[in-house]
């Protein structure tokens, strides 16, 4: 097999029915499949897939595992050379995939690519996982093309050449899925966010390159799991951050000094805006993080 389809289900069957139908209609070229991997639903999404996309293959897994040890359970069961992880609130548009396929068949010291990531509930502007390929700065905080911090960019061409990043997005990432294997997979302990650009790092430290694609095009619903204003999300983004530093930078401790007195800052300026629940997080996220590191 070419390449696995591979997208993520957790409750989320009208997701399914919403998104599920453009990735079987453009999935078509040969060697290809379209995979749902279920993450212990507990809605009709089984009966969904069953009923509705008889042509689409299912995994079932027990329990949620979350959006990581989700894919890596799944992916355990792919043997295709390509993989592309797919968020159940993706729409992808007309020859999305074969521009990601044949690129990688070129460029052998390609791990990953993703194409140009757009929002589906503004079609003419970025959405914010992903965007146009994604970036570290020298602190570790990730940024995009088209998206800095939580504002986004209008489409207006300006991104549409093929560039190297730093990390390609989980939102649609097409990955060698022996790299993926070899590199660990992403890290379950992340449970979700951010576990993307740590594999990304990883795999950058491994020697391989990634890319972002723009002539493949995809729209994005985002904040399907989270909204972006939400305490957990703020927790996960902080504490996994931390642990993507520690984890893949050579001597982070400066850089994890400074974080230090920036995490404490962001959390006074939560406080300052009344959100008492984002500034109890970044404190529960660095005593996380600290617990997570002795082990």
């Amino acid at each position: 097999m070419r390449c696995s389809v591979v997208i993520l289900n957790w409750n989320g069957a009208s997701m399914l029915r919403r998104y599920l139908p453009s990735v079987v209609e453009h999935t078509s070229l040969p060697g290809c499949e379209v995979v749902v991997a279920d993450n212990g639903s507990t809605d009709d999404s089984l009966e969904v897939l069953k009923t509705e996309f008889p042509s689409v293959k299912t995994i079932v897994l027990d329990c949620n595992y979350g959006f990581a040890e989700g894919y890596n359970r799944a992916l355990a069961q792919i043997e295709s050379t390509y993989t592309v992880l797919l968020n159940s609130d993706v729409e992808v548009t007309d020859g999305w995939l074969a521009p990601l396929l044949d690129y990688m068949d070129a460029q052998p010291d390609i791990a990953a690519v993703q194409p140009k990531i757009k929002s589906w509930e503004h079609k003419d502007y970025f959405e914010h996982a992903g965007a146009a390929g994604g970036f570290l700065n020298s602190l570790g905080y990730p940024y995009c093309r088209g998206r800095v911090l939580w504002k986004v960019e209008a489409d207006k061409g300006q991104y549409d050449s093929t560039v190297e990043v730093d990390w390609t997005s989980g939102a649609c990432m097409c990955v060698r899925t022996q790299v993926y294997k070899d590199c660990g997979g992403l890290d379950a302990s992340f449970f979700a966010h951010m576990e993307e650009i740590d594999l990304c790092w990883r795999m950058r430290n491994n020697g391989w390159r990634l890319v972002c694609l723009p002539q493949s095009v995809v729209y994005h619903l985002g904040g399907g799991s989270l909204h972006y204003d939400s305490p957990r999300k703020t927790y996960l983004n902080h504490r996994n951050n931390l642990l993507m530093i520690r984890k893949n930078k050579q001597h982070p401790g400066g850089v994890l000094l400074v974080r230090f007195f920036l995490d404490y800052a962001a959390a006074a300026f939560y406080l300052l805006q009344g959100r008492w629940g984002a500034c109890k997080a970044v404190f529960e996220a660095r005593r996380d993080y600290h617990r997570m590191i002795k082990k």
